[in-house]
């Protein structure tokens, strides 16, 4: 999106606009793009400032550098047997996390994802709150959390299944496993898969030929479609906060928090 015409920059996110497209850059390349506080406010709000813009036709969300996003950037260093992370959890899933999916479900004009690489944990959870993901041959999906003892969260329980199925949902989150663009394609978790070096391009087409459409009916669809498919996407969110701020204070989180500092398989127990 470098040929769009830059309106913002901030330490977290860049804003910029092609025609009736605007397009929300996510600017922690190095960091993968992972969602700090900074990046988790400065997205929400302005998610909510093109829902409001009637100039706003499209929307487009993208990742700078190698990666889309992340997920998390979670900062353990200090972790013991005796901080409790379930406040701080279910503080950034209902203030943060769960706002920005519902409102780009609820926003009355298309929104488009441009993945050209790792989408992983709320990461892959924003793709998939888009209305069409592109992805370059270079993109790769994970819910990994799996790996350290952590349930789905974001939306991604509803959003995921809607898009995959109850089978290839589960799969992903019970074995945490990587998919490649072409494997997600198959399986209609994306809707086109281009070459890294032609993914703006095509990202532009798109958004611009959708800024041009009949954003009322676009706007219908859209609420149409959230009823028939993600009607239980509030009860996912309650359910996904509930689990996971009772995980993130157990015994096997610890462990495959351990584990991954120290390059070893989990020792899981269930607790």
């Amino acid at each position: 999106m470098k040929e769009w015409e830059l309106l913002s920059r901030t330490d977290a996110i860049e804003i910029r606009r092609s025609g009736g497209a605007t397009a929300l850059i996510l600017a922690r390349p190095q960091a993968l793009n992972a969602f700090d506080t900074a990046l988790q406010r400065q997205l929400r709000a302005a998610v909510d400032r093109a829902a409001a813009d009637d100039s706003v036709r499209c929307l487009v969300l993208a990742g700078a550098g190698r990666a889309f996003s992340a997920g998390a950037d979670l900062d353990l260093g200090g972790l013991t047997p005796e901080t409790r992370l379930a406040p701080r959890t279910e503080e950034e899933l209902r203030m943060r996390y769960n706002p920005i999916v519902r409102a780009l479900r609820a926003m009355p004009k298309p929104v488009l994802a441009a993945v050209g690489g790792p989408a992983v944990g709320a990461g892959c959870s924003l793709a998939l709150a888009c209305d069409q993901i592109v992805a370059a041959r270079s993109a790769s999906f994970a819910l990994a959390f799996a790996k350290v003892g952590l349930t789905l969260d974001a939306g991604a329980s509803a959003l995921l299944g809607a898009r995959i199925g109850l089978g290839r949902a589960t799969r992903m989150a019970l074995l945490a496993e990587r998919v490649d663009a072409e494997t997600a394609l198959g399986w209609g978790m994306v809707d086109e898969v281009v070459e890294r070096e032609a993914l703006d391009a095509r990202v532009s087409e798109l958004a611009l030929h959708l800024a041009a459409g009949p954003t009322a009916a676009f706007a219908a669809t859209k609420r149409s479609l959230n009823i028939a498919l993600l009607a239980r996407l509030e009860a996912a969110f309650e359910s996904e906060v509930a689990g996971q701020t009772r995980l993130v204070d157990a015994g096997d989180f610890r462990e495959g928090v351990a584990a991954f500092a120290e390059r070893r398989p989990p020792e899981f127990t269930g607790r």
